[in-house]
């Protein structure tokens, strides 16, 4: 369970009990009291909701405690988006477009026996948690979740897309880079540091500079990440080198295509963020890539010195931290646009803070977007005293800090950037398409007029940007945000936050298991039963192509708020059996590409 979800999700369930439309249904099925009764217990619980998400950091009573809710809380939201579904429809369907079918489930006998249904299953829930609300044995404080991000107009010069220092380190490794093999036809060299340095940025910047450009062809750029496996990581080479992501071939075939895109040529092959320390399987792979001219390189970056032992031909470029002055102007230019405090007291607290952050680029933009919204003067000596110092000193995990700054985001962000967990790792993420999702989950609220809605939504986008959850933004030709992705680091604490309800399943597995909400299959081929046990799931998203037909039991899906595929040719009449459904992303015909819907909630 993420820290700060669970409380949103409580809001969630207060607002739609008290909309107009639910009153309506609950009148309409004389369900109006126990829905009433249920809005209050709720109400109470979320009282102390963000109190106990925080101290059950440190007290392993209140984290039980909070478990045993999760699971009623979750049941209650299905229940209650239950009445919320049954009064859209309503809504949707009068007058005229009033099939039989539903006039009937309207008529008066239906009204009762599912009015009494549904009163019963209210009391039920209201009552198991009323018991875990009057079980609790310790004292928890009344809080609010109040938003506390400041964040800056939104240009790509001012937010957190900046690099400072590092011309050392791009010199020395360019001039490795364009320098001769000597006897090999390709070196292999590696930039080797801890998650946040920089690593991934560097290597860009050397791959775009105009040197290596008129000095490489082709320039192939692949994010390896994890599993290792040699013709998955050949293909994302086929597809960096020709923009077309080839088909699902064997080995030696991808292999024929490989040796006709660098045979004879020197190129330069960048290898993002490798994991693998199997000597074996990197000399499989480094055989399939020696057919270049002299002169080319594979450049490796890695977190780990082993990756860096086994694969380089040279010797490693250990990427160290920013120099003192490096931290101290980044630091700066994203906590206080640049400018040098006026007052030496906040400096030396700036100084202290910085000293957290070990000289490690991401941690420095992280804490320091975090502080922008923070009162210099009045609010960084309490932050560095009562939270930063409970911080580990350990200088190669800078993961406490990250969490750090997740801690203070408003619950309704948290909820959305655990989300992205479901993504894998490296992923270009659609923009509009992501908080399409989080609006068919329930995590952005609507506003009362349709012209607030899209600043709002595209803001919850930004706040995130702003706190260096997100990177590699793009845009399109007009300004407007469209894509970007997540660092390694970042993905890590999103799985870590997330809990066990979302899962990126990256391998063929037997099933999932019942009790995850937001699934990702990112698999070329996956077992008919993969989805057997998955009877709360809210969101599938299917990453790869899949005959939908035999791999989907539609029948275990009718809690699902989102499903998303890219390959599917007709429309299943088990569609119509998605009751919950919010947002539908499917291509339907050769014909029309793709279709997409993102339906109301009520």
């Amino acid at each position: 369970m993420a820290d700060g979800v669970l409380s949103n999700v409580v809001g969630d369930i207060i607002t739609k009990l008290g909309s107009r439309a639910l009153h309506e249904i609950g009148l309409w099925w004389g369900v109006k009291g126990e829905l009433k009764k249920l809005e209050a217990t709720v109400s109470s619980i979320r009282n102390v909701l963000l109190d106990a998400e925080e101290q059950q950091k440190l007290n392993r009573q209140v984290k039980g405690w909070l478990e045993r809710l999760e699971e009623v809380v979750y049941d209650a939201d299905d229940l209650v988006d239950d009445f919320a579904t049954e009064a859209l429809r309503r809504r949707v369907m009068t007058g005229n477009r009033m099939t039989k079918e539903v006039s009937l489930f309207f008529s008066s006998s239906n009204q009762l026996v599912y009015g009494f249904k549904m009163g019963h299953k209210v009391k039920e829930i209201r009552e198991r948690l009323a018991d875990i609300e009057a079980d609790r044995k310790f004292n928890l404080e009344f809080r609010t979740d109040q938003e506390s991000i400041v964040w800056r107009d939104q240009t790509t010069s001012s937010l957190p897309e900046v690099v400072i220092g590092r011309e050392g380190d791009k010199k020395a490794i360019t001039e490795l880079v364009l320098s001769s093999n000597g006897e090999e036809c390709v070196s292999v060299l590696s930039i080797v540091g801890i998650g946040g340095l920089g690593k991934t940025t560097l290597a860009q910047i050397i791959f775009n500079d105009e040197l290596i450009k008129n000095s490489f062809e082709p320039r192939i750029w692949v994010c390896v990440s994890e599993p290792f496996d040699v013709k998955m990581t050949v293909g994302k080479i086929l597809e960096s080198a020709t923009g077309n992501r080839p088909e699902d071939l064997g080995l030696e075939a991808l292999k024929s295509r490989l040796e006709k895109i660098i045979s004879g040529k020197k190129y330069l092959l960048v290898l993002d963020d490798v994991w693998n320390e199997n000597r074996e399987k990197w000399e499989n792979l480094k055989r399939l890539l020696v057919g270049g001219s002299s002169g080319s390189k594979i450049l490796i970056t890695t977190r780990s010195k082993k990756v860096a032992d086994i694969s380089s031909t040279m010797a490693p470029h250990v990427l160290e931290g920013l120099s003192p002055d490096e931290s101290w102007s980044l630091f700066l230019h994203v906590a206080l646009e640049g400018q040098e405090p006026k007052h030496a007291n906040v400096r030396e607290m700036g100084k202290e803070i910085l000293k957290k952050c070990h000289r490690v680029p991401l941690a420095i933009k992280t804490i320091a977007s975090l502080l922008y919204a923070k009162n210099p003067e009045t609010e960084w000596l309490p932050f560095l005293t009562k939270e930063l110092s409970r911080i580990s000193q350990d200088g190669n995990d800078i993961m406490p800090t990250l969490k750090l700054s997740y801690d203070h985001l408003p619950s309704h962000l948290k909820h959305c950037f655990a989300y992205c967990a479901i993504y894998p790792k490296d992923y270009v993420i659609d923009v509009k398409r992501l908080i399409h999702l989080w609006i068919a989950q329930g995590f952005i609220e609507s506003p009362s007029t349709s012209d607030y809605l899209e600043d709002i939504r595209l803001e919850y986008f930004m706040k995130l940007w702003w706190r260096s959850f997100f990177q590699e933004v793009e845009r399109d030709r007009y300004g407007n945000v469209e894509s970007c992705k997540m660092h390694d680091l970042m993905h890590d604490l999103a799985t870590t936050v997330g809990g066990k309800r979302i899962q990126l399943v990256n391998s063929d597995i037997l099933n999932i298991n019942e009790k995850i909400h937001h699934v990702a299959l990112n698999l070329d081929v996956a077992s008919k039963e993969i989805l057997n046990n998955a009877k709360r799931v809210r969101s599938l998203l299917l990453l790869e192509k899949y005959d939908c037909d035999q791999l989907f039991i539609y029948k275990n899906l009718k809690f699902l708020r989102v499903f998303m595929m890219h390959s599917y040719t007709t429309m299943d009449n088990s569609l119509k059996m998605l009751k919950y459904i919010r947002y539908l992303d499917v291509p339907i015909t050769r014909d029309l590409k793709h279709f997409h819907i993102l339906l109301p909630i009520c």
